[in-house]
């Protein structure tokens, strides 16, 4: 039996109609309201391709339920910034060109953004600490170090 769940997304209200609760909220996000910022990786939870904020709190959407995410605020990289504003961490990731296939680049952004905002000032260990559990295959985790970094000075 379908279940139409309210969420709020990046600001704005948006329903999404399920067979199962317990769907996770990337599907809902990708399939149902066209949010292409976070990436099906693993499926598993361990690589961050799909991370979103939910309440603030960088999640991973491919094991998070999309009934969990019902009366929650749940912000994709899409409403993290524009073009013509980007957000801080989007900035610097741009300024330090800490991007190659971009395939992680979602992840890493989400889990930066999240970590900064409880954390504005992090070590350089602390940031590694963070991302150690967000894969990036092509290897640009030295440039997406240097972002955050760049990120928390303001610049």
């Amino acid at each position: 039996m379908s279940q139409t769940l309210s969420l709020t997304v990046n600001g704005q209200a948006a329903r999404v109609t399920v067979d199962d609760p317990q769907m996770p909220l990337l599907y809902a996000l990708r399939n149902d309201l066209g949010l292409i910022g976070p990436h099906f990786g693993c499926g598993l939870s361990q690589c961050g391709a799909c991370t979103v904020h939910v309440d603030g709190e960088a999640v991973r959407s491919c094991q998070y339920p999309v009934a969990n995410a019902a009366g929650k605020q749940v912000v994709t990289l899409e409403g993290l910034g524009t073009p013509e504003r980007p957000h801080p961490v989007q900035a610097a990731f741009i300024a330090e060109q800490a991007v190659q296939c971009g395939y992680c680049l979602n992840g890493m952004i989400m889990q930066s953004a999240a970590l900064l905002a409880k954390t504005p000032r992090p070590s350089e260990e602390q940031v590694r600490q963070e991302l150690a559990n967000n894969i990036c295959r092509c290897g640009t985790h030295p440039r997406v170090v240097a972002a955050v970094m760049r990120a928390a000075r303001g610049g």
